[in-house]
This record gives structure tokens, C-alpha cells and sequence, in this order.
């Protein structure tokens, strides 16, 4: 068969048929991005304004939330229109863009969490040379580099997807196109996706996960010679919840790219891809604002400023 795409737009699956289950599941996800974007948007007004937040790990940070605010507006806002409207379509080109964009995030957010875990690794195993090893243009480069990486990466995936054929079904079971969803749908032989997913994941994830793991290995170690009780509890604070948000986003990304999609049920997908595309956006801000007495005070000193202008 030709390799051309035989459909020329597709359906997007809605949160639930019923519109008891529709409608309040439509006003949690819209909660959920509203809070994601409030949350950011504050760290990157907070990390902008105050100048005793001008480090490498705030210069991280408000490139994690300005990242996050996009991440979580290439699927939420349509789904919602979608599952309020029962508007279902979505073009060829406008799946191709959530595609390229949705793989876009997760592996620039994938490398940024990396990168934080290095700033937590120098900044507690290393903190004399901290100035040398994470300077300003380190830190770009770095950045820099995710993004670029990331670009590539994604448009690879969008352009081995968009080279299948789709004959069998129109019907995205999803709630935003993604890859393993439209591999189910294809007609053409799917095995070099499948093969550039697993070594991607291998290549990409692996390795981020593996410096991770190494990165709070060392740290744990470390924070465990401190003989100040406090100050353990400090350096565990700041680590553990970023332990919890790459586990999170690792596992549900790789359950969902990596299982056989003869294996695949549509509400377990939904329900798993939420962790990867929705929940970490959420959760970034609570975990690095909350915990952080340095931003709760740049936020009061900005908040103080804000009613004494």
C-alpha cells in the first residue's frame, strides 16, 4: 500500500459519553489547567522579579514552569472544547501539530528535570565549585541544547507517524492524538515506529533516568554524612518531591509509549496519559513554590509591593 494518509481528519475521543461523568470530569480538567497556568505564571513572575532568586535552579525552574504552561495547553483546552461542545474533529495538520508538540514538551521536560537533578547534585556534593560548574552560560547551553534535541527528536516521530497510512478507523482513542493511538489505527506496517520509540526511550529517557538515579544517589549519601538533623531534612525536602515527579512522569509516559497496543484499553490509556501530560504541569509549581521558603518570601515581598504602590 502507498504510503499516503487515506483520512483527512480524525475524531477525538471525549472524557465520557455520558454528560454525568462528562461534564464534571471537563470542569476538573479545567480546574487542573487553570491551576497549572496561575501556578506557573506566578514562578516565572516570582524567579523574573526578584533578584536574590537570580541562580542557576530559578533560571531552571522558570524555564520548567514557562515549559509546563505550554505543555499543558496543547491538550487541555481542545479537550475540553471538544467534550463540551461534542465537537470531535480534528485535521490532519492539526493532529500533526498536537503530535510534534506533545512529544515536543515531554522530552525538553524530560531534560530539564535532568538538569535540576545536576544543580541539586553540585549544589549538595560539590558546593565550592557550584559557581564554576553551573555558570549563567552553562546553564543556557543547556537549555539550549534540550530544546534543539528536543526539536529533532519530535519531528522525527510526527514525520515516521505521518508516513503511515490510516484506513482503518478515523476514530483517535484518546483525547488528543498521540503516537501509540494513531500506530493502532494504521493499516501500513508499524514496526520502525515502534522501534524509534523504544529507542528513543532507551536513548533519551534511559539515560536521563539513569543520571537522575546516579545524581540522588550521591546526594542521598552525602545528605546522610550531614550531622545536623535540620539540615538533612532540608536537602531531603527539596530532592524527594523531584524523585516523585520524575517516577511519575517516567512510568506513565513509558507504560503508555512502550506497552503493545494489542494490549490496549482506551479508558486505562486516557487514565495514564493524564499523569504525563496533565499532572506534572499541576504538580511543579506546588512542589517547587510550597516547599521553598525563598519563593514564599519573594512572593510576600512581591505581594507587599503589589497594595504599597
Amino acid at each position: 500500500m502507498a504510503n499516503s494518509t487515506l483520512v483527512i481528519e480524525f475524531l477525538l475521543e471525549v472524557f465520557a459519553e455520558s454528560w454525568e461523568f462528562r461534564l464534571p470530569l471537563t470542569v476538573l480538567f479545567l480546574l487542573l489547567f487553570l491551576g497549572s497556568l496561575i501556578g506557573n505564571l506566578i514562578i516565572i513572575i516570582v524567579t523574573t522579579v526578584d533578584q536574590t532568586l537570580n541562580t542557576p535552579m530559578y533560571f531552571f525552574l522558570r524555564n520548567l514552569s514557562i515549559l509546563d504552561m505550554g505543555y499543558v495547553s496543547v491538550t487541555v483546552p481542545n479537550a475540553c472544547i471538544n467534550s463540551l461542545t461534542d465537537h470531535r474533529n480534528i485535521s490532519v495538520a492539526g493532529c500533526a501539530a498536537q503530535i510534534f508538540l506533545v512529544f515536543f514538551c515531554s522530552c525538553v521536560e524530560i531534560q530539564f528535570l535532568t538538569t535540576m537533578a545536576q544543580d541539586r547534585y553540585v549544589a549538595i556534593c560539590k558546593p565550592l565549585l557550584y559557581p564554576v560548574i553551573m555558570n549563567h552560560q552553562f546553564c543556557v547551553q543547556m537549555t539550549l541544547a534540550s530544546l534543539l534535541s528536543s526539536i529533532v527528536i519530535a519531528s522525527m516521530h510526527t514525520f515516521k507517524t505521518f508516513q503511515l497510512s490510516f484506513c482503518h478507523s478515523n476514530v483517535v482513542p484518546q483525547f488528543f492524538c498521540d503516537i501509540p493511538s494513531l500506530l493502532r489505527l494504521s493499516c501500513s506496517d508499524t514496526f520502525n515506529n515502534k522501534l524509534l520509540l523504544l529507542l528513543t526511550a532507551i536513548g533519551l529517557s534511559g539515560s536521563c533516568l539513569t543520571f537522575i538515579v546516579i545524581s540522588y544517589v550521591h546526594i542521598l549519601s552525602t545528605v546522610l554524612k550531614v550531622p545536623v538533623k535540620r539540615e538533612r531534612g532540608k536537602a531531603f525536602s527539596t530532592c524527594v518531591p523531584h524523585i516523585i515527579v520524575v517516577s511519575v512522569f517516567l512510568s506513565s509516559g513509558a507504560y503508555v509509549y512502550l506497552k503493545p497496543t494489542a494490549n490496549s484499553e482506551m479508558i486505562e490509556d486516557m487514565t495514564i496519559s493524564v499523569f504525563y501530560t496533565i499532572v506534572p504541569p499541576f504538580l511543579n509549581p506546588i512542589i517547587y513554590s510550597l516547599r521553598n521558603k525563598q519563593i514564599k518570601e519573594a512572593m510576600k515581598k512581591l505581594i507587599f509591593r503589589f497594595f504599597h504602590s
